[in-house]
């Protein structure tokens, strides 16, 4: 989604879009926090107190992702393709393309183990066919976006069936590709199917901040405890990870963090707009934050500065997450306003005027 601020018309309008923007600022610290803690914990060998907060959110965060990416879909599907192609696959395309190379090349020598040149070209070579490290979002986001678009004529109800149904259903495969569609596919055709109803729960939960906030705690409370629940069957490690189970609760959170992020807009305050600046720059942060990542948790790891593993992980989260908005800022206007921002050359179709880059397309 580009810059949508420039899209609302009154006041009322620019309340509807705000949230989503927070909703996105929500998702994608929630992301950054899982990567940063769970590598935190790893490379010290400990647990702290941010990893009960990654596996709290363990069965919303990526769900909650797809659906908001979802919503606004319908701008464009009715459009031919190439328009289409531009917005929803070039424009994905040109972001995975560039920052496969670049987290690429920071791990030749991983990646190469003495395999030289050739090595190098034949991973590259399996990033298209595989979605590569953490990019494998913005990948999928163009096959969702591509697939949708193929399959309009089916009735809407079934097609929601058919994508829950493969989300139920184990599916093993040696396709990360195909095993990731299955389990995310309905929460991206829900956001574009349900688009109407999920801004209508937005308003609810503005119009009624008290009704909203009991059900969010009750689906905490729910949720919590799905979260940490052991499962009684082999290869699922909690209840929430259960088929079915791990549905409605993908589904539940979503639409948690939809009411939250709605009842955020309506208060205001500075977390509110620092989550909203997160979210308005999501592809930013999404595509940087790997390096001052693993940069801040090396640091602190090698040093030992820092015993207390939560910590280190919250130090981490929020590196990972500023540093690359500061670094965009810096970058703002210059040649190397490439990485975040599509050249003009490189749109198949008149490009959108933003306000500011986002992930997703108008």
């Amino acid at each position: 989604m580009q810059g949508r601020g420039s899209l609302a018309g009154t006041p009322e309008e620019a309340m509807r879009l705000a949230w989503v923007d927070v909703a996105k600022g929500l998702c994608i610290v929630l992301v950054v926090m899982m990567h940063a803690t769970l590598g935190t914990g790893e490379a010290m060998g400990r647990e702290g107190f941010m990893h009960p907060v990654v596996a709290f959110a363990r069965p919303f965060r990526i769900p909650d992702f797809f659906l908001l990416s979802g919503l606004f879909l319908g701008r464009v599907i009715d459009r031919d393709w190439r328009l289409f192609a531009d917005r929803r696959l070039v424009h994905f395309a040109y972001f995975y393309g560039l920052w496969v190379l670049i987290q690429s090349a920071a791990k030749y020598g991983q990646i190469v183990d003495g395999g030289g040149p050739e090595a190098f070209l034949a991973h590259l070579g399996q990033a298209l066919v595989e979605p590569y490290s953490t990019l494998w979002f913005i990948y999928l986001l163009a096959v969702f976006s591509v697939v949708t678009k193929l399959v309009r004529p089916v009735p809407p109800a079934l097609l929601l069936g058919l994508a829950a149904l493969l989300q139920v259903v184990p599916v093993a495969t040696p396709s990360y590709l195909a095993e990731e569609f299955c389990a995310r596919y309905v929460y991206f055709l829900g956001g574009y199917l349900l688009a109407a109803r999920i801004f209508a729960l937005a308003d609810l939960a503005r119009a009624r901040p008290g009704l909203a906030l009991g059900a969010l705690g009750l689906w905490a409370g729910l949720n919590g405890w799905l979260a940490f629940a052991p499962s009684p069957l082999p290869g699922f490690p909690t209840l929430a990870s259960l088929p079915g189970i791990s549905l409605a609760l993908g589904t539940a959170g979503a639409l948690a963090i939809v009411a939250a992020a709605a009842l955020l807009t309506r208060a205001g305050g500075a977390l509110t707009e620092a989550l909203r600046a997160c979210g308005r720059r999501s592809i930013v942060i999404y595509l940087a934050f790997f390096l001052p990542m693993a940069a801040t948790r090396t640091l602190l790891v090698k040093t030992g500065l820092i015993p207390d593993a939560g910590l280190v992980s919250l130090i981490v989260t929020a590196s990972a997450v500023v540093l690359p908005l500061l670094f965009e800022r810096a970058i703002r206007g210059t040649a190397l306003d490439i990485l975040f921002r599509r050249p003009a050359a490189l749109h198949i179709a008149p490009a959108p005027r933003a306000a500011a880059p986002a992930l997703g397309a108008a």
